[in-house]
């Protein structure tokens, strides 16, 4: 049951919820990510490895960058369904 709260925990976050949000869209890398949401590189490292612990995303190196993209579909449906349920409200 731990491993679920602090799945919500994750997507009870604004900008985790941007990031993950951003990344339906594909792989980018920290630096894309912080560019594209106007956040500091820093601040998205941090939530990058938050997310990365629980494996809502993962992450591959090429040269000295890393790009990260979804690990879970099951919980980017379940993010997709709220966003949804939320427009429809």
């Amino acid at each position: 049951m731990f491993i679920v709260s602090q799945t919500f925990k994750a997507l009870s976050d604004p900008t985790r919820l941007r990031i993950l949000h951003l990344l339906f869209g594909g792989e980018y890398s920290v630096n894309e990510i912080a560019e594209k949401l106007s956040l500091l590189q820093s601040t998205v490292s941090h939530q990058l490895r938050f997310l990365k612990n629980l494996r809502l995303v993962k992450f591959r190196r090429e040269g000295t960058s890393l790009y990260y993209s979804h690990d879970d579909e099951h919980v980017m449906d379940i993010l997709k369904q709220t966003i949804e349920h939320a427009h429809h409200h």
